[in-house]
């Protein structure tokens, strides 16, 4: 009982012992809020992923084997004959350059950021098929036809208009709006000619706008039916049949009803029981979000990983401020050790009082460091948008990352590891001093004035 008295006694007659608590309090509050944060955003990167990737991707190069359906159908039909699946979707997807008309001049679209040509990919989709599986094409439900289901026709020429949707941020930059026209042109192989390849231009309109919550789709991805696009590349008109050898997919996503629990094993089986049927072959592949994504969400990983060992050196120097606190008190207390050790006290007895000494700075500091930690995990975004209104600077931007606010998950497995290191942390740093006091000779300790 004497142990837990005197070690709390000499916690409270020594203010220096407030510095390592505050070590403490600093490096466990730091590494929650931080380690919080980098988990909200590896969370909402792995939902807008989920969104627009779907959860499996089959990808398929250019129709060239005759053992492979043309069209996108056996396919389908065979994916979604798996209990374990719930949509299916064929894509066609297509590099372009955008450009529209302004002004009686052609005025190529600029990117925004790097004041170059823009990029953009094409994808041809099916709008009914959408909703089984992916989750924020809504927009698409009548991309090339007008609010009462009737394909666009341009009055000026005569002839149906083919329509697109594109992203909000392209949509706002570029000043356009509903029933805009732009010019894609790209370039489609073709063996017929001199360099191999023949350019294509073609008008569009633009039917609405679509926001995924993944920067990098919305800037630089404009959906449209996935018919019309085959008559694009082929160099048909947008009313006539589409062309016997024209490209009709690229990729099929599919939607699973329990992707965290069964990805894997339908990847796997759903990949052999196709290619057993001969509707892919070795040059197809069949992956995950995950995959498509693993650089992405790797990056993301890592950056939280190594935020956590370069937050988790506060600890460490916690930890050798208590060292150094420790070791000096057990010199000023040399005589006080030598009483306890005349008195009876044991070296374990001892060992024991300097330790309980570290473990009330880590209990005192880890405690309060996680609540207020956690509490902090929880309001910084309303913390964020007082601070930046009140010294009117912008911390965080919503337009770069397209979130609504700042995300944090407070996992508390990681608030428990957390408070456990710094723990262990501070009793491995007392333990030194603390020995030293237990194999102090009590003769010489006595001597000490």
């Amino acid at each position: 009982m004497y142990r837990v008295f005197l070690s709390w006694r000499f916690l409270r007659r020594r203010r220096t012992n407030l510095i390592g608590v505050f070590g403490i309090f600093l490096a466990v509050g730091a590494l929650i809020l931080i380690l919080s944060i980098m988990t909200g955003f590896l969370e909402e990167t792995r939902r807008s992923a989920r969104g627009s990737l779907s959860d499996l991707i089959l990808t398929l190069p250019p129709y060239k084997d005759a053992r492979r359906p043309r069209e996108p159908g056996p396919i389908l039909e065979a994916i979604r004959a798996d209990p374990r699946v719930e949509g299916a979707s064929a894509h066609l997807g297509w590099m372009c350059i955008l450009t529209r008309q302004d002004e009686s001049s052609l005025r190529i679209l600029i990117d925004s950021q790097s004041s170059e040509i823009a990029g953009i990919k094409l994808t041809g989709v099916d709008a009914n098929d959408e909703k089984g599986s992916t989750e924020f094409l809504e927009s698409l439900d009548r991309v090339g036809r007008n609010k009462d289901g009737e394909i666009e026709y341009d009055s000026t020429v005569g002839r149906p208009r083919a329509s697109v949707v594109v992203g909000e941020k392209v949509m706002a930059y570029h000043r356009l709006r509903r029933g805009s026209f732009i010019t894609l042109m790209t370039a489609v192989p073709d063996p017929g000619s001199d360099t191999g390849w023949s350019a294509k231009k073609r008008e569009f309109v633009v039917a609405g706008t679509f926001r995924s919550g993944e920067n990098e789709i919305d800037l630089e991805r404009v959906y449209v039916d996935r018919e019309q696009l085959a008559r694009f590349l082929a160099g048909a008109s947008e009313d006539d049949p589409v062309p016997s050898d024209a490209i009709l997919f690229s990729e099929v996503l599919v939607k699973l009803k329990d992707y965290s629990g069964e990805a894997e094993a339908v990847r796997e089986e759903l990949g052999a029981s196709l290619y057993k049927a001969g509707l892919i072959d070795e040059s197809c592949s069949l992956r995950t979000w995950e995959e498509f994504r693993g650089t992405l969400l790797g990056a993301i990983e890592n950056e939280r990983v190594l935020m956590g060992i370069m937050l988790s050196l506060i600890l460490v120097v916690a930890g050798f401020t208590i060292f150094a606190i420790l070791s000096m008190m057990v010199t000023e207390k040399r005589r006080d050790i030598g009483i306890l050790t005349a008195l009876g006290a044991t070296p374990n007895g001892v060992l024991a009082l300097f330790l309980l000494i570290g473990f009330w700075d880590a209990l005192i500091g880890a405690i309060s460091g996680a609540v207020i930690g956690t509490w902090m995990a929880i309001k910084i975004d309303p913390f964020e948008r007082w601070l930046s209104d009140t010294f009117g600077v912008q911390i965080f931007n919503r337009d770069v990352y397209l979130f609504d606010s700042i995300p944090s998950v407070v996992t508390p497995l990681a608030v428990g590891l957390i408070v456990l290191g710094a723990f262990v942390c501070t009793l491995v740093f007392a333990a030194i001093p603390a020995w030293r006091a237990a194999h102090l000779d009590p003769v010489e300790a006595l001597r000490n004035d």
